[in-house]
């Protein structure tokens, strides 16, 4: 009974949907609602429509400038601002920095253009001051000019100069003060006085050089060895023959030039001479008793042979400065000179100087030499 009752429900179910039912709801009659995107706006706003009109010329004006303002950041999308070409920086200079300063205080030696282009930080400005104060000038102090010379310090020539002892162009001169010019001739003690800073260079000279500072036959001196030791001229002090080696001064101080060379000074030099066969105890007896030559007798201070050396190599040691007296005395015993280096001068050595070489004396060589 149950089944049936189903199977009638089931075969009028299917009926209805071929045929549609009269007892289905009937379909709403009410408009559909609107969606989101249709819907009307609550309140409307009326727009007008307004005739165009003409713009004046400051209006125009004011509306281009609104155009070729600077964009946003939002409106760019990209970072606007400060960019990072800096091309314009580099050919139109740093527009940030102002106009550039001049200094009128620098401008002393260097011109009144004297701008902040050469002076942009306090150590090139500290260099330029340098530089003007180390430049020569026409004329210098006279106790600066003494003192430059080496003589003494500006203290002491002050009063060298108040005691007048110091003479300028052949007139004595007292001023403090008085500026010298560079052609000025300026006289000390009865010598000619320079403002150069004193130079001492002491060279081991090599064979095949002369001890002058020019030679008419074009041949190598010893100023093309010492041609890079001093800004200033210097002069040998003494002579060595172009055959003979070994220790020689050079220096711009006259004073030293004429205390070593001069005879009264009995200035020590010792030679190492090697001759051409052995020397006799005999002749080396005759040598220590003076062997005379057309000066006079040529005293030695002493000779002797070098130990462990032949005998034919001999050390002597002389004061007198006669030309080519070492030389000449050998000769005149019947002996030739083949070599000849001096190993001493003024109690000077060549010590740690290699053969054409040179050194600048120190502080302590040069106060001895002026003690002597």
């Amino acid at each position: 009974m149950a089944k049936s009752v189903y199977l009638q429900k089931y075969s009028e179910m299917s009926r209805e949907r071929k045929t549609g039912s009269n007892n289905r709801k009937p379909a709403s009659t009410s408009k559909p609602k609107p969606s989101a995107r249709s819907a009307k706006p609550k309140f409307e706003k009326k727009i007008e429509k307004r005739e165009p009109r003409i713009l004046n010329n400051s209006e125009v004006n004011s509306f281009e400038k609104s155009f070729t303002a600077k964009p946003s950041r939002s409106a760019v999308g990209k970072r606007v601002g400060k960019s990072f070409d800096s091309s314009a920086k580099f050919e139109k200079g740093d527009y940030k920095a102002g106009p550039k300063k001049v200094f009128k205080n620098f401008d002393k030696n260097f011109g009144k253009d004297m701008t902040a282009e050469k002076t942009k930080s306090f150590v090139l400005k500290r260099r330029f001051d340098k530089i003007a104060n180390e430049t020569p000038k026409d004329t210098i102090r006279l106790n600066k000019y003494i003192a430059n010379s080496g003589i003494c310090s500006r203290r002491e020539a002050d009063t060298l100069i108040t005691q007048g002892l110091v003479e300028v162009n052949g007139k004595v001169t007292t001023e403090m003060g008085y500026q010298v010019e560079k052609t000025d001739r300026v006289v000390f003690d009865g010598n000619n006085i320079t403002p150069e800073k004193p130079v001492y260079v002491l060279l081991n000279k090599p064979k095949g050089y002369i001890s002058t500072t020019k030679d008419e036959k074009a041949r190598k001196t010893v100023m093309d060895l010492v041609a890079n030791a001093s800004p200033y001229r210097t002069f040998p002090v003494g002579r060595l023959d172009r055959q003979t080696t070994g220790v020689i001064l050079l220096t711009n101080d006259g004073h030293i030039t004429k205390k070593l060379t001069h005879p009264s000074f009995n200035l020590k030099k010792i030679y190492h001479v090697t001759l051409d066969r052995k020397l006799t105890n005999a002749d080396l007896q005759q040598i220590k008793d003076g062997v005379r030559l057309e000066e006079g007798v040529a005293e030695v201070d002493s000779v002797s042979f070098i130990e462990g050396k032949p005998k034919n190599e001999v050390g002597i040691e002389l004061h007198i400065g006669w030309n080519r007296v070492v030389r000449r005395i050998f000769r005149k015993l019947g002996y030739e000179v083949d070599i000849l280096d001096r190993v001493m001068f003024a109690g000077l050595t060549k010590k740690n100087i290699k053969r054409g070489h040179w050194r600048i004396l120190t502080e302590l060589e040069v106060n001895t030499l002026k003690m002597m």
